[in-house]
């Protein structure tokens, strides 16, 4: 006897594509047409960590396999259009300004008829979020593969812009793996800005450092280049940055002013 259901009769019913419950899939042609997808990958972490050593090797590592790059810097503390390294070692770089439309830079290289196959960004915290939102732009639409490399957080422990955008945009995010100690020998993360050996809490931003010259420059500061020529900063654990202590005292180099 043949059974009934709700919908009569049983018959033959036609066999169901099992991909109709998945995503749709475009056809093969159409993917192998398609630009894959670049990455953004964000390395952070604080002062002296060798995040900039990390940018060098990594744009030397695909230049040697014939990829082709393009390495960008916004405000390097040695005030040039380079990467520094604190271990010695440079790269020139061009310098993003707070105009700049970084795809643009890109569509430059293009109209010369240059490849771009990845983008090193050292002090990325520096960016803009828009800036950032055109890098992702670039992974997304072009495939050109973003490494961007800076410190998370200011001198009040809070996250830069450009860093903040980069880790709610990036498909990876990295913490350098290079551990940097506070006086006490415990891990530091915070980079503190200091003044006649006390803990600044207030000022502006932007406050570029370097390790050789004696003075430094703010985003808008107006003070003599004397009371700059004290401003430093050192790396803390959290409980000496909130406490305010330095530890003993050390020798600390000074400051360079950008121009």
């Amino acid at each position: 006897m043949t059974a009934l259901n709700d919908g009569g009769l049983d018959a033959p019913r036609p066999v169901e594509d099992p991909t109709d419950a998945l995503s749709p899939v475009p056809p093969a042609g159409a993917r192998r047409s398609a630009v894959p997808g670049g990455r953004l990958k964000f390395c952070y972490g604080p002062m002296d960590c060798g995040k900039s050593t990390l940018a060098l090797q990594i744009d030397h590592n695909h230049a040697r396999q014939g990829r082709h790059g393009l390495v960008l810097v916004r405000h390097d503390r040695s005030g040039v259009p380079q990467i520094t390294s604190r271990i010695g070692i440079t790269r020139r770089a061009t310098e993003v300004a707070a105009v700049t439309d970084v795809r643009e830079l890109v569509r430059a290289r293009w109209a010369r008829g240059q490849h771009v196959d990845y983008i090193i960004v050292d002090e990325a915290q520096f960016l803009s979020p828009g800036q950032v939102d055109q890098l992702a732009e670039l992974a997304d639409e072009a495939g050109v593969d973003v490494y961007c490399f800076g410190i998370a957080t200011d001198f009040r422990s809070r996250l830069f812009p450009g860093a903040a955008r980069l880790f709610e945009v990036a498909d990876e995010l990295q913490p350098v793996q290079v551990e940097v100690l506070c006086w006490c020998g415990l891990p530091g993360r915070f980079n503190a800005r200091v003044r006649d050996d006390k803990i600044l809490r207030e000022g502006d931003t932007v406050v570029v450092a370097d390790t050789e010259q004696s003075v430094v420059e703010t985003s808008a500061s107006t003070r003599s280049e004397a009371d700059l020529a004290t401003v430093r900063y050192q790396v803390l654990c959290r409980r000496h940055f909130r406490s305010g202590d330095l530890g003993p005292a050390t020798e600390h180099h000074g400051q360079l002013r950008l121009s």
